[in-house]
């Protein structure tokens, strides 16, 4: 047996592991700031690095590349996750973050799509990837070395604390952002300003590798080494039948579903504030930092909670709150953010009067698509003035028109024009549109004086209070559902894929279902479902875990 003691109590904790704790959770939401950094200002990038396409096509592109991130997440977790049981867990966690540091930092001096082409967003792409790999290393070691440290009927707790990383480093992302903004000027900001947040990464980086240089390796893991019992080939182990199987039911009942109300909470609301409500970028960021500011206690109070009713049934309700209220909590955003795009709808709704058979998915992610039916013109246009609108049968082959009230505006057909006409043709047709909808009482912009801050603020908290609760209790649930020898690739691959693939690709998904339907509450059916999938697979498949000892 070896001589590595397991801290057994909270005394134990108190001398020393407190520590570990802090160092860990610090060292971690620098990584998720760097990560957060590119999607709280997915607009800014698209502008910089994807102005060779347009405006909508533009910003779905960089969603597409901040989702990249998230795609590779699991490569990540697979790679770092068998490094980790098999070298252990504080040098895997050392190479993740200087990885996750340096790539941020470069974003920050990589030249824009206007003075090296396409040669800028390949780059960006890359360095995205490379975050994305980093990321899925660092979340299963750091969760899987506190929980190592924490004491019998406290990892709820003590890996909670691991748990509020990512939103105080979404929070960290932006209070430098407004900081900055707020110094330089909006106009500064966009034009270069943007790329300070990135290069305070490398400060932020040499912080992250001296505090994570002080820490010992985790007890359990190196009572297993000493005592031989380690996995040779962890990826293979953990794929072997019976752990592969639970490792499928975790992603379908517990991850996935945590992942869709986390994203959907923390990013799509602001996306939905900015880019459909259009609030401007500093009310929309001190709103969501707010409410982030409020809600950060209760990951703490959820995990605490854990440990006395168990993980699950915390996570299972968050995911089945969100699914059940998130229609009527984004209507209210709209109702007290941008109370004029609910009156205009009322009053007088977009109506797109077009022939279906030539109304066409507007995605096109190299830019080289053209839309020049009169179908497409007229809800692209509508699209990217963010206005909700509905497509309406008209006959086959007539000519497309935009029906705002009372007023009727005709689109056109851009095939065969020459470059010139077709620009005329759009210049009058952007001007008649334009004038129709602000008769009609559309805004350009959320008027600042009637945003209702407090109700917008409280329903903004009640999105990440969901938030807190499916992911507080996390960690610890998928610790303790893994043994030792394969624990960090076996709670990485789930935790990565759910996270990763079912709430990365969230915004990306539901930003094209709403351009596609003109519905611009549509994108939420997306995480409803899944997080409803969450519901029904982890309550009929999924056992309590809050009392497992995983020392043996």
């Amino acid at each position: 047996m070896s001589s590595t003691t397991i801290p057994s109590g909270s005394a134990a904790l108190s001398q020393g592991h407190k520590k570990i704790i802090f160092a860990s959770s610090l060292g971690t939401v620098f990584e998720w700031y760097d990560f957060y950094l590119y999607g709280s200002l997915a607009a800014i990038i698209a502008k910089q690095f994807f102005s060779g396409v347009n405006e909508t096509t533009g910003f779905i592109f960089a969603l597409l590349a901040f989702a990249a991130g998230f795609a590779v997440r699991p490569f990540g977790a697979a790679f770092f996750g068998s490094l980790g049981d098999r070298i252990g867990r504080k040098y895997t966690f050392l190479v993740t973050i200087v990885l996750m540091g340096l790539s941020t930092f470069i974003v920050g001096i990589l030249p824009n799509y206007a003075s090296i082409g396409i040669t800028a967003p390949i780059i960006l792409i890359v360095l995205r990837l490379a975050q994305g790999l980093a990321l899925g290393g660092e979340y299963g070691g750091a969760a899987t070395y506190v929980a190592e440290h924490a004491p019998q009927g406290k990892r709820g707790l003590y890996t909670s604390f691991i748990q509020t990383t990512a939103t105080l480093g979404l929070f960290l992302s932006l209070l430098v952002i407004l900081g900055t903004r707020m110094w330089l000027g909006n106009e500064a900001f966009e034009a270069w300003g943007w790329r300070i947040p990135f290069l305070v990464s490398i400060a932020l980086l040499a912080v992250s590798v001296w505090i994570r240089m002080q820490l010992s390796e985790s007890p359990l893991f190196q009572q297993m080494k000493d005592e031989g019992k380690g996995s040779k080939q962890p990826f293979r182990d953990s794929l072997k039948d019976g752990n592969f199987r639970l490792m499928l039911v975790v992603l379908l009942g517990a991850t996935a579903g945590q992942a869709v109300v986390w994203y959907g909470g923390q990013f799509y609301s602001l996306f939905f504030l900015t880019q459909t409500l259009k609030v401007d970028g500093t009310t929309a960021n001190l709103l969501t930092a707010g409410a982030l500011a409020l809600a950060t206690p209760f990951f703490v109070i959820f995990g605490w909670l854990s440990d006395k009713i168990g993980r699950k049934k915390i996570i299972l309700a968050g995911c089945l709150l969100a699914a059940v209220t998130y229609f009527p909590i984004f209507k209210g955003l709209t109702h007290y953010a941008n109370p004029a795009v609910e009156e205009a709808r009322s009053k007088s709704p977009a109506l797109v009067l077009a022939d279906p058979a030539t109304c066409s998915f507007q995605f096109d992610p190299i830019g080289k698509k053209v839309f020049s039916n009169s179908c497409d013109i007229a809800a692209g246009a509508l699209a990217k003035a963010g206005i909700p609108y509905e497509i309406q049968a008209a006959a086959p082959g007539s000519l497309a028109q935009v029906s705002i009230g009372g007023s009727e505006v005709a689109a056109y057909e851009a095939a065969g024009l020459s470059k010139d006409d077709a620009k005329a043709h759009a210049d009058t047709f952007a001007k008649e549109l334009k004038g129709a909808l602000t008769t009609a009482g559309y805004p350009e912009k959320a008027d600042p004086a009637r945003i209702n801050k407090p109700m917008t603020l409280l329903l903004l908290w009640l999105l990440v209070i969901y938030v807190t609760m499916v992911y507080g209790p996390i960690a610890a649930y998928l610790v303790e559902l893994f043994p030792t020898r394969i624990r960090y690739t076996s709670m990485s691959l789930p935790y990565h894929i759910g996270n990763g693939w079912f709430g990365g690709f969230l915004p990306t998904i539901s930003f094209a279902l709403v351009a596609a339907t003109g519905n611009m509450y549509y994108g939420l059916w997306y995480p409803i479902a899944i997080a409803l999938m969450s519901v029904v697979i982890g309550g009929l498949f999924l056992r309590e875990t809050k009392d497992l000892d995983i020392t043996k």
